[in-house]
């Protein structure tokens, strides 16, 4: 067996190759570590994808425009976006991808009234909500929020309101503006108009400094993310934009046992078949643990999302919240129950059954801002097409739905039509699998602390 393992080590050191054999130590080990790199990357492999598609290939079908620029969508999504899983379809969203490694950015908001809801939330290449402008955080008044990566020093500018500093190079900042109607839209492309983003150097009256250049690897299809090696080579050229935090300098040390070198290839190609079946078991094995997690939660997604300091490095909740819906936002400024299945326990098909979820006499969630009830196809987790273009039913539309007789409200929830008496109250689901996300916008304390329960979905046939 040593002697094997010398002739192993000896060719791979000719060859060049990146192995976890070059460092002689055995196959379980090398399929713990690969196990425990999946689980920390499936966050930064899916942010890196919406990333690509949103402002680095110009010929992806979902690219809005490059980094460092305000990409507004004066719409709310539709079934046709598929840029990223469980998109809501309340507020039209603002873009903004920021590349940090020249110079800090600026972004500015204006004054926008008391009474509309908006945010800016910022996601760092880990996905963790490090900060948070709007409503909620800083207020309806407006102001300028300078966001600075790992690398910068200095002191802020005379005019900027805050300075947020970012762990990662890369920020991906998702706007978005409360729409009250149909009517209202030209009042939030206005609102829109007035967020705007600078480097540091244009806020001061110069000229931007370039952005690196950058040869960018082909990102992981969806349908590859769980199950392609390639996955380790995505994640060795994401961490050469992720300094490495404190807390996790021994494990980046066992993710270089592994040869997952910051900004260095991992050829997968160039590996054993004993190394590439670790790999694969490794990426199994962590599918696994996620799946696990996410079973144990029953719908409850609230402590899945949020800052380094609230998930204290717990790397399973981190990818369960990915899988379950990237860029969902910290508690305390949105809640997303998640509906899978049924009183009974059976998952939701809407080739099955048809369903109702209630709120009894008039017991509506107790939120600041609003809330909404959104469908989604399996398993891809995106807006269903449907004959009445209806992807959710939500608190500002509680006007012109039909309410039962002790004021409360009953939602439909089935493939077909359930009659023109109740279509109003129709949340259309596709003729198969489904979820849905609830979604409560400025939770109050009831809420936040469990004392208000979310009603569940009732198969009735």
């Amino acid at each position: 067996m040593r002697a094997h393992t010398a002739i192993t080590l000896l060719l791979l050191t000719y060859l060049g190759a990146t192995s976890v054999w070059a460092e002689a130590f055995d196959r379980k080990e090398a399929t713990e570590i690969a196990k425990e790199a999946y689980v920390y990357g499936v966050p930064m492999i899916s942010m890196y994808s919406t990333m690509h598609a949103f402002s680095i290939d110009p010929t992806s079908p979902e690219y809005k425009g490059p980094f460092n620029s305000v990409l507004n969508i004066a719409r709310v999504f539709t079934s046709q976006d598929k840029g990223f899983v469980t998109p809501n379809s309340d507020t039209p969203y603002t873009f903004m991808g920021l590349d940090l490694r020249a110079e800090p950015m600026v972004i500015t908001v204006p004054k926008i009234e008391d009474n509309r809801y908006f945010v800016f939330q910022l996601m760092d290449l880990y996905t963790f909500n490090f900060d948070y402008i709007g409503t909620r955080a800083t207020g309806n008044g407006g102001g300028d929020y300078m966001i600075a990566g790992p690398d910068w020093k200095g002191s802020p500018p005379q005019g900027i309101t805050k300075v947020i500093p970012s762990e990662t190079q890369f920020v991906n900042v998702v706007g978005r503006t409360q729409l009250f109607n149909p009517d209202d839209l030209d009042n939030v492309k206005k609102i829109q108009s007035g967020y705007k983003l600078q480097s540091l150097s244009e806020y001061e009256g110069k000229l931007r400094l370039p952005e690196p250049e950058t040869i960018w690897v082909a990102p992981m299809p969806p349908a590859e993310q769980k199950t392609n090696p390639e996955f380790y080579n995505v994640l060795a050229f994401l961490l050469q934009f992720t300094p490495t935090h404190p807390s996790e300098t021994a494990l980046r040390a066992r993710f270089e046992r592994l040869g997952l070198k910051a900004g260095e290839t991992f050829d997968i190609s160039a590996l054993s078949p004993e190394t590439k079946a670790a790999l694969e078991e490794g990426m199994k094995a962590g599918q696994r643990e996620i799946e696990e997690r996410r079973a144990a939660l029953h719908g409850n997604s609230a402590d899945l999302f949020g800052t380094r300091e609230f998930l204290k490095n717990d790397f399973v909740a981190r990818a369960v919240g990915t899988q379950v819906g990237i860029g969902a936002n910290s508690k305390e400024e949105a809640m997303y129950p998640i509906y899978e299945t049924d009183t009974a326990g059976d998952a939701l098909d809407g080739s099955k059954g048809k369903y109702v979820l209630r709120f009894a006499d008039g017991n509506f969630p107790p939120v600041n801002a609003f809330w909404s009830l959104t469908m989604y196809d399996l398993p891809s987790q995106l807006l269903v097409d449907n004959p009445i273009n209806r992807y959710l039913i939500n608190s500002p539309m509680l006007p012109n739905l039909k309410k039962d007789k002790d004021g409360g409200l009953t939602i439909y929830i089935q493939h077909d039509s359930p009659g023109k008496d109740l279509e109003a109250n129709w949340l259309p689901a596709p003729a198969g699998p489904f979820m849905m996300a609830m979604r409560y916008y400025l939770p109050k304390p009831e809420l936040l602390l469990g004392a208000w329960k979310s009603p569940l979905v009732e198969l009735v046939k």
